[in-house]
């Protein structure tokens, strides 16, 4: 027994513990917002936040970088921002050697190891393709030059989707940047509750730190040496081939409700986020209810309804339940080695 508690899988589950408890001291309640920021952060994902002002999504996001013990920059998108305002920029300095007059590039903020895009969809267009690169690539290219961003590089951007004036929607292919879409949703009675008793005093709690870079780069790689069975897969490809409309094996309500579906970004981040998942619960075999619970994080940004779910009251979360509820895992007779004669 004791040495399954001191395996590496098992210690991970307890610094998990030990995360929450610290995150707990600042942010009351959002278990599963919290749950799906360190899914993907050791997935090495992206997150979209999606919820109403007031709900502590930059206070969470701080506090996350606080315990992970990261660099951390905020970045307040608005529609007068520039791409350079984002990557650095380069200025004209004098050399104290030569007296000649050089250029020298001056980093922006997104060199950091946690990025925080308030209010992401404020900006034009142009400037959010500004992340796309770093996002990707983890580097960024200015003035012809391509500078490489240290690792780990995680990128939490805010949306509200109440107030659209002024707004400008993300792309599809920005979107599908992200491995995750969060929603944000109010409190309970009882966490609003403590929410106001907590903020309306004068002692407040510091998070103190849990990991180093190296600690999660060490858990990122960890992630991705986990094996998973076929099974697991193909149950997950399968998810998403049935987001697409007119295809074949496509559900007849997918063909009425869907105008676009997922691409293959979404089955590899089903297995990640699945992986991701299990161990962080001390797990090391991952299941098929490891990649549900990722289903409407993973596709509710990447599926795109028509008119006819609209007209319905249908949306993309309602069509990812129902997607879970129709596709069925595969058989154990796919698996079966062929007869030979």
């Amino acid at each position: 027994m004791a040495g399954e508690e001191s395996s590496p899988v098992e210690q991970l589950r307890q610094v998990r513990e030990v995360m929450i408890h610290e995150i707990r001291k600042v942010i009351v309640g959002q278990e599963d917002v919290i749950d799906a920021l360190l899914i993907a952060l050791f997935s090495r994902g992206h997150c979209l936040l999606v919820g109403v002002p007031g709900l502590a999504k930059t206070l969470m996001i701080s506090t996350l970088a606080k315990v992970l013990n990261l660099r951390f920059n905020r970045i307040q998108f608005t529609p007068d921002l520039m791409p350079s305002d984002i990557t650095g920029t380069d200025i004209i300095q004098e050399d104290a050697q030569t007296g000649k007059r050089v250029f020298n590039f001056i980093r922006g903020p997104i060199f950091t190891n946690m990025l925080l895009a308030d209010e992401i969809n404020r900006t034009p267009p142009k400037t959010q393709a500004a992340l796309l690169q770093a996002m990707q690539e983890y580097q960024v290219t200015a003035g012809g030059q391509t500078y490489l961003l240290e690792p780990p590089f995680f990128v939490l951007a805010t949306q509200n989707p109440v107030e659209q004036e002024g707004t400008y929607p993300l792309p599809e292919a920005q979107l599908d940047r992200f491995m995750f879409m969060v929603k944000v949703g109010y409190p309970t009675r009882e966490d609003e509750r403590n929410i106001v008793k907590s903020t309306t005093a004068e002692t407040r709690t510091e998070p103190l730190p849990v990991l180093s870079s190296e600690d999660i780069l060490s858990i990122q790689k960890m992630v991705r040496r986990i094996p998973v069975s076929d099974h697991v897969v193909d149950y997950a490809v399968q998810l998403v081939r049935c987001t697409r409309p007119h295809e074949k094996d496509t559900p007849d309500f997918i063909n009425n409700w869907l105008t676009w579906g997922a691409g293959p970004r979404a089955a590899q981040y089903l297995v990640m986020g699945a992986k991701s998942r299990a161990l962080l619960r001390g797990r090391l075999n991952v299941s098929t209810d490891d990649i549900r619970q990722m289903a409407k994080l993973v596709l509710r940004h990447r599926i795109i309804t028509n008119f006819n779910a609209d007209a319905e009251g249908i949306d993309s979360d309602a069509v990812v339940e129902k997607l879970i509820q129709t596709v069925q895992e595969p058989s154990a007779d796919a698996y079966k080695p062929a007869r030979t004669a």
